[in-house]
């Protein structure tokens, strides 16, 4: 049975639009990040999941261990849940959040916080300074992991960490060691230019090429100059972990001495945005369907709704990807839109008002921003409907 019947037929009885997780393709995504990961643990990365039921699933597999959350109000909320070990991997100004940890000794245990500068830890001991029986703040070093060259004129990677030579972290290491209430329990350093950047882009072999290039050099920098900087810093703290890495480059972080884990989060649902990568071939799990509600002409139909774009730099490549049935393209001048979303194509030929279109998401968790639950899908039936985040009423950006 091909997928599109098989999901048609184990939704027969909800009305669109909905989202949907296939559970064998999510399983299969999983064991192939663990290979991958060749026996160092992966932290789940909660931004691309954004499912409490589905955190826990995935924790449950063997592989997977402790969450990297996107913001610490999020962390609060899933250790207060039962959740335990979690790195929120972005630093944080919310003074609320930071006196609730300080003043939550449970939730204190198991969150890590992240900072890159002085500033941060000036910033957090403002916010608790009036919590009484403060709780210690764990925290966790953020390191740039950009490649540059030609003198630092040209870069590769995300804009975040100042903290890139193991002076530096040093120096901030210290000044952690030396606050009242603080203590350094790990580092971590995101290779976005390798990990979150496919190498085998569609239709520009050239461009192709300079990206392979790009990540050879980067990862042969990075993995001497990461190794140098936890050197460094183990000189001053005993760290618990160093976390690096993401879905795009699991296989090669690991081999990193330096590196304790990875994380991975993108990978259990394979967004559109991975299929363009050579060392991994995911299948498609996570899906959500629109209903056709106009026919234009021939070849043309109209769903409801569609305009969900992913974050990141505006383009084709942000918008999701009409799947099945296949052959199905936006029209040029109207795209992905608010309410209503025309596709052309041969196949939209055979559809007919009330049928279904499916549709991939460019990027993972975003997905779930959209609805309420996910629909669990095992072979050509619904075996459990699960809330997302929003649908447990938490949007927590």
């Amino acid at each position: 049975m091909d997928d599109r019947l098989r999901y048609d037929r184990a939704t027969a009885g909800l009305e669109p639009p909905f989202a949907i997780l296939d559970l064998a393709a999510m399983r299969a995504n999983a064991a192939d990040l663990v290979r991958r990961a060749a026996g160092k643990p992966i932290r789940v990365a909660s931004k691309s999941v954004r499912s409490r039921p589905l955190l826990e699933r995935i924790l449950a597999m063997d592989g997977f261990q402790g969450i990297m959350a996107f913001t610490l109000p999020e962390a609060l909320w899933l250790a207060a849940h039962g959740f335990t070990d979690i790195l929120v991997a972005y630093p944080t100004a919310d003074r609320r959040a930071l006196a609730a940890l300080a003043g939550d000794a449970d939730a204190a245990r198991h969150i890590t916080v992240t900072v890159d500068s002085a500033a941060h830890l000036d910033f957090v001991e403002a916010a608790v300074a009036a919590v009484r029986s403060r709780s210690e703040i764990r925290t966790c070093i953020e390191v740039d992991a950009a490649y540059l060259a030609v003198g630092g004129r040209f870069r590769a990677g995300v804009l975040r960490s100042p903290v890139r030579e193991p002076e530096q972290a040093v120096h901030l290491a210290a000044d952690i060691a030396a606050r009242p209430g603080f203590r350094l329990a790990g580092l971590m350093a995101y290779e976005a230019q390798i990990a979150g950047l496919g190498d085998d882009p569609p239709g520009n072999a050239a461009y192709a090429r300079l990206v392979r290039l790009m990540q050879t050099r980067s990862a042969r920098e990075l993995v001497l100059r990461r190794g140098r900087v936890v050197n460094a810093v183990r000189q001053v703290a005993d760290l618990e972990f160093v976390n690096g890495g993401g879905t795009g480059s699991v296989e090669r972080t690991v081999r990193e001495k330096a590196i304790t884990e990875v994380a991975a989060g993108s990978g259990f649902f394979h967004p559109r945005l991975f299929d363009f990568y050579r060392r991994f071939t995911g299948r498609p799990a996570a899906l959500f369907a629109l209903p056709v509600v106009r026919r234009p002409g021939p070849d043309a139909v109209a769903v409801l709704g569609g305009g969900y774009p992913a974050s990141g730099t505006p383009g084709p490549n942000r918008l999701p990807q009409p799947y099945l049935p296949a052959g199905l393209r936006y029209a040029p001048d109207e795209g992905a839109g608010e309410v209503q979303t025309p596709l052309l194509g041969q196949a939209a030929g055979d559809l007919r008002i009330g049928d279904r279109v499916w549709f991939r998401h460019a990027k993972a968790g975003e997905l779930c921003e959209r609805f309420d639950e996910l629909h669990l899908v095992e072979g050509d039936t619904v075996v459990e409907s699960v809330p997302t985040y929003r649908g447990e009423g938490r949007t927590f950006l």
